[in-house]
């Protein structure tokens, strides 16, 4: 090999490590924006909330709305990035099916996720302010909705991830029965659809509790991931 070529490869090789070790911490960064984004956006008015109570919220704090709507796109892009590597790494260990399968499952969830975020940006832009009190109800309780319905993607981007690396041996056992508590946690949060209460879509378990497991789990992987050895393609 000539001094020339190995100089270009090396550069290769540096730059494919840079790249690598960026996105494999893209998780620290989405759990990072989606906390922001929670904290700007405020507290929802709930499932049937009064017409009142959703203009004073989405045209009386719209601004602030909006501004949560940009960290919250910024979040959710970063959450692409961290299945992308996710998926790489799956495939660099032999499990290209559950590569395959956190691809599928983290492009529902990010499609859902910005479908809500687009909903909340036009509901404080223009829709809660019109007038319209049908409409602005309607989407607000579709947003509810597309929260209950997006746990099962998101279920099955944490088991695509906790079974393929421990199948990949990435991960220990104690480990693997963290990710599958995590998952049934994920597939009971797409049954949140009593009309009050805990279970309700608007309710404790949706609202807190499943989407703080869901960015525990993303740090604790994220962590998994930036220890893992330099994958030899990909980037």
């Amino acid at each position: 090999m000539s001094a020339t070529t190995a100089a270009v490869a090396s550069t290769t090789n540096t730059d494919r490590a840079f790249w690598e070790r960026l996105w494999r911490m893209s998780g620290f960064n989405a759990v990072l924006f989606f906390i922001i984004a929670y904290v700007l956006y405020g507290n929802q008015p709930g499932v049937g909330a009064s017409p009142e109570a959703l203009v004073a919220f989405y045209h009386g704090h719209g601004t602030r709305i909006l501004i949560s709507t940009v960290f919250s796109v910024q979040a959710v892009l970063y959450l692409m990035w961290f299945a992308a590597v996710l998926r790489n790494t799956l495939a660099e260990a032999g499990q290209e099916g559950w590569g395959a399968a956190a691809t599928a499952s983290s492009a529902a969830v990010g499609a859902l996720l910005f479908l809500r975020i687009a909903m909340g940006a036009a509901l404080a832009y223009s829709i809660a302010g019109s007038g319209n009190s049908e409409l602005t109800s309607g989407i607000n309780d579709l947003t509810w909705a597309c929260g209950v319905f997006d746990s099962l993607p998101r279920a099955m981007l944490i088991m695509s991830c906790t079974f393929g690396l421990w199948r990949g041996g990435l991960i220990s056992n104690g480990l693997f029965t963290v990710g599958v508590a995590a998952v049934v946690l994920g597939v009971a949060g797409c049954t949140t659809l009593v009309s009050g209460g805990l279970w309700a879509p608007d309710g404790a378990y949706s609202r807190f509790i499943w989407p703080a497991v869901s960015l525990v789990w993303v740090a604790v992987f994220t962590r998994v991931l930036s220890r893992l050895p330099a994958a030899a393609s990909g980037w």
